[in-house]
């Protein structure tokens, strides 16, 4: 209290407790003094053995990345602390090991149990080429791993920061009881000065009872309980959505994403698996399947797009030469253009193509009936030479309809927001029955959000690059990927599982911490309310009065500590 008040900060709970303790012996009440000092050390440690509860989960995934590694060089393997690796290296995992490093799989082809990371309980398949995560359980076969990020910046790791700054982020609420603690504790103090003097001086009442009751009274204002009524809950909603996927940036989101009426889906890696299939090559007059696959290859050549690779898939599993491009340029929802051999082509949304030629009318015809089935045709064309047009078709995702549902009997509404063109969206949106909007640009889908925020609190779910616009104008910004960086790092949380029916789970888990929030500050402001009275009759003297202090401290946290069993991803 002593170091707190040289700082500037006078009201403080040592400060109250200081008093109180200082008040008692000097009215005659030595064993209640030390009493008081006694339950206050108690409920101090109590407090933190069950706050520390809600931060274990979280130190846990430490000690998920194994301290040593199998590092291969030259077909040799030793072993190495995995803390040293460096990006580059390749790694022997064997079946049963956990994997040491984020890296891509360079041999092999084996079932990944990802739950550390994602939560995902059940193993999924994993071969060359794909990604894996430092502290998942390689089940079946050995494999080589290239390494891909430095040990301290590996995914767990960045889960770890993630959720240590997000307990910084102060909710609305927390920021709410702080201030109110601010001009509450001056009160209290000033409350049991009139105690203490009031009825001596204007009753003629005896000292030694009223200077008792006051002290009581100081006790009994001691705001612990309500202080740590929010924080204690919230650690506790961060860890538990953190060992299943969900991962928030702190109280604000909790406490926006509680109060979602709206959320808004992107299409494409979202909503749809984001593997989608070439379904329809169909050539101009004149053009080859084999020319039209080939000058649409070349011009994606460099794009991680969905749509682009799986142009590039079919054009490998064809054996077809891809041509060198070079200037390739996106073009903002439209398409991709690049010089292929000696001229331009492009590959591109049939709008586009027709404004500048790229498209004749039977074409658009076809097109047409292509859409309807829920595919996705775009045209490739040379300037002033239609080549033919690609249909491609992205499969929603199987839990997509459920997640609506969910949304649904939560009393929150469902758009999805695409690119597509409006008949392939129709099609899509008919199955999981939804909204949509078709046909929108990256500024279209900002526009959207801006409208759908005039009308409630929209929670935006997207991939967090195409769609880092409207992941920012949303009130909450939801990146989906398994824990890819932007899906980590960017917008204000992150499903780590591709799971659509995770963005309901995201919003109940929020709607049970406020509840959580609102059951502590009613339970730590009821039972001072209660004793205040007693304690000012002299019902109840020192000892209960810190013995009720501790006691609602204790009771808030392990409310709090009841969000860690709370699992939000089952539908009440």
């Amino acid at each position: 209290a002593f170091e707190a008040l040289r700082m500037g900060q006078p009201f403080t709970i040592e400060g109250l407790m200081t008093i109180a303790a200082i008040g008692a012996l000097l009215i005659g009440a030595a064993e209640e003094a030390a009493l008081v000092i006694f339950l206050f050390a108690v409920g101090e440690v109590l407090e933190g053995v069950a706050a520390g509860k809600a931060r274990q989960g979280i130190r846990a995934l430490a000690n998920l990345v194994p301290k040593t590694a199998l590092l291969d060089v030259g077909g040799q393997t030793r072993t190495v602390p995995a803390d040293r690796l460096e990006i580059g290296q390749s790694v022997l995992v064997r079946p049963g090991d956990r994997i040491p490093a984020d890296g891509d799989i360079i041999e092999g082809t084996s079932g990944i149990d990802e739950s550390p990371v994602t939560g995902e309980s059940v193993p999924v398949t994993r071969s060359v080429g794909d990604r894996v995560f430092a502290g998942s359980i390689n089940t079946e076969a050995a494999l080589r791993i290239r390494v891909t990020t430095e040990p301290s910046d590996n995914t767990i790791a960045r889960i770890i920061r993630l959720v240590e700054e997000a307990e910084e982020a102060r909710a609305p609420t927390e920021r709410f009881i702080d201030r109110f603690s601010r001009v509450y504790m001056p009160a209290v103090i000033a409350l049991s000065a009139l105690v203490v003097v009031v009825p001596p001086l204007a009753f003629g009442q005896d000292w030694s009872t009223w200077i008792y009751r006051g002290l009581a009274l100081l006790l009994i204002g001691c705001p612990c309980a309500l202080v740590i009524s929010v924080p204690a809950s919230i650690a506790s909603a961060l860890s538990s959505g953190a060992k299943r996927g969900l991962l928030m940036k702190g109280g604000a989101v909790i406490e926006a994403a509680a109060k979602t009426t709206h959320v808004a889906f992107d299409k494409t890696g979202t909503l749809t698996r984001g593997k989608p299939v070439v379904t329809d090559l169909i050539p101009a007059s004149g053009v080859s399947e084999a020319e039209l696959l080939a000058v649409a290859a070349g011009v994606e050549a460099g794009s991680n797009h969905p749509l682009a690779q799986a142009i590039l898939r079919r054009a490998k599993a064809a054996e077809v030469s891809i041509p060198a491009a070079r200037d390739a340029r996106a073009l903002a929802g439209r398409g991709v253009e690049a010089i292929v051999g000696e001229t331009k082509a492009w590959v591109s949304s049939l709008s586009h193509a027709a404004e500048i030629g790229g498209i004749d009318a039977a074409a658009v015809q076809r097109a047409t009936v292509l859409e309807e089935e829920g595919k996705t045709v775009v045209a490739v064309f040379r300037a002033g030479q239609p080549l033919g047009l690609i249909a491609i078709r992205d499969e929603p995702r199987d839990d997509a309809a459920k997640a609506v549902r969910q949304l649904s009997a939560l009393g929150v509404s469902a758009t999805m927001l695409t690119g597509d063109n409006p008949r392939t969206a129709a099609a899509i949106a008919e199955n999981l029955g939804i909204d949509f909007r078709a046909g929108m640009l990256p500024e279209d889908k900002l526009t959207a959000i801006r409208d759908l925020n005039r009308q409630g609190s929209v929670m935006m779910i997207g991939d967090g690059i195409n769609d880092a616009p409207a992941l920012k104008e949303a009130r909450v910004g939801v990146a989906m990927g398994s824990g890819t960086d932007v899906a980590l790092e960017t917008a204000d949380g992150a499903i780590l599982r591709d799971r659509v029916t995770d963005a309901p789970a995201l919003i109940r888990l929020s709607r049970a911490t406020m509840g959580n929030i609102r059951q502590n500050v009613t339970l730590a402001l009821g039972l001072k309310a209660v004793f205040l009275v007693t304690s000012i009759l002299g019902i109840t003297g020192l000892w209960i009065a810190i013995l009720a202090d501790t006691g609602a401290t204790v009771l808030v946290t392990l409310n709090a500590l009841r969000l860690l069993g709370f699992d939000p991803t089952k539908e009440a």
